[in-house]
């Protein structure tokens, strides 16, 4: 080959070579997939979700742009998280945000592999969710609420509104898992003061009615253990228990917005807002089994003062000084 044409050869192959790097250089990087999982259904849930939204755009992740979120909600419906899970496990998406113990078990054996982040959870270690709190192990890691921890708050919270408080309803999922710890421990908290708890067992929305037309005339209050299910059909709880003059407490304040006396939690939103930052760190390559299980530092009391009046309580002051907000 003539020097010349090796010139040119070679400066043909360096602009093939250059123009390739450019096109690869252009080549937009794949946007992670975030499979969100809710529990419940969007009207109930939406506020969280979009907690956990406004949270990752804070950090840098602008929905449509750099992250993808797909959305799905079981409506309370247990039987839809191991199909729901499934689909993400096929999607192939980068990580599985399950919303609440049930759909984290269900991605969990759904797969090993993709990171799975729960922003609520009683007791993840007593789920098998993960080893244990400060070392999570596996593909998972998220936050507790503490559900179980918190009845002797709210059992003292409604003894302050009626101090002979002698028999109290609580209205269970029996299809959840945290049920018998957290019914078990409100029995234990209960058991002290000597008062006799009725367990009202439902396993769908269809059985609410029914629970509620056996309990009349037995019970002075009700206790509602949280789950996708309750929160679901809080506003049809409500309409029950007013119809029944039975004052009840809630784990969250969605409950009292829809009308219940009260409620004493973890504030939910926050939560969602700190699982948002887990994900984060997830995207950006860090290993759930290295990201220990935080535990809520801010609660809040919430009170009805429309409903208190609807059923003729007074509420003590003492009660509602301390209240982060009330309902009038």
């Amino acid at each position: 080959m003539r020097r010349r044409d090796f010139v040119i050869a070679a400066g043909g192959g360096i602009a093939s070579a250059s123009w390739l790097a450019a096109a690869n250089a252009q080549q937009p990087a794949k946007v992670p997939v975030i499979g969100f999982l809710g529990g419940g259904g969007i009207a109930g849930q939406g506020a969280w979700a979009a907690a956990f939204a406004q949270r990752l755009r804070e950090l840098g992740w602008v929905e449509g742009r750099t992250v993808t979120i797909e959305y799905r909600w079981a409506e309370g419906n247990t039987q839809r998280y191991a199909e729901l899970a499934a689909e993400f496990v096929q999607r192939k998406v980068d990580v599985i945000y399950a919303g609440g113990s049930e759909a984290a078990l269900a991605a969990k054996q759904a797969t090993s592999v993709i990171p799975i982040v729960f922003p609520t959870s009683g007791d993840p270690v007593g789920a098998g969710l993960v080893a244990s709190l400060a070392r999570p192990g596996g593909n998972l890691t998220g936050l507790s609420n503490l559900s179980a921890d918190l009845n002797d708050k709210r059992l003292g919270l409604i003894r302050e509104i009626f101090p002979n408080l002698a028999r109290l309803a609580i209205l269970i999922n029996a299809v959840y898992s945290g049920v018998v710890d957290e019914l078990g421990e409100f029995e234990r908290t209960a058991r002290k003061p000597g008062i006799e708890i009725i367990p009202l067992s439902v396993r769908s929305a269809e059985d609410i009615a029914p629970a509620f037309e056996g309990l009349k005339g037995r019970a002075q209050a009700l206790y509602v253990v949280g789950d996708p299910l309750m929160n679901t059909n809080r506003l049809r709880i409500n309409t029950f228990a007013l119809a029944t003059r039975l004052p009840a407490m809630f784990t969250q304040r969605q409950y009292v917005e829809t009308g219940g006396l009260l409620s004493y939690g973890p504030d939910y939103s926050a939560m969602h807002r700190r699982a948002a930052e887990y994900v984060d760190k997830i995207l950006r390559g860090a290993k759930p089994a290295e990201i220990p299980v935080e535990q809520p530092t801010k609660f809040e009391l919430v009170v009805n003062l429309i409903t208190a009046r609807a059923l003729g309580l007074t509420i003590p002051p003492t009660l509602l000084a301390r209240a982060d907000e009330v309902i009038e």
